[in-house]
């Protein structure tokens, strides 16, 4: 087996103790943005796994849609990113 070859660590632990490494982030050409898969980019780049730059780059996001899932999930925990609770964030 090879290792291929990163800038930055491999993996990095979460304040909860779990682990988070390159192999749990979603797919280069993931289509379907769901909770999880945006939380787990959201905890990579806070976690320092990731530059945000790369993170941007990789999953084709902007600047600003990267900076309202990370507020999402800072105010309100990874809930926060299902399209039904920003409806009813918003309304409330």
């Amino acid at each position: 087996m090879y290792l291929k070859r990163v800038d930055g660590p491999r993996q990095v632990t979460l304040p909860d103790g779990s682990v988070l490494t390159r192999a749990d982030l979603p797919p280069q050409d993931t289509r379907r943005w769901v909770a999880s898969r945006k939380a787990r980019v959201v905890q990579a780049v806070t976690a320092g796994l990731i530059p945000l730059a790369e993170a941007l780059e990789r999953y084709g996001l902007s600047e600003e849609e990267f900076a309202l899932w990370r507020a999402a999930v800072e105010a309100h925990g990874e809930a926060a990113l299902k399209v039904t609770a920003i409806r009813r964030l918003r309304q409330g």
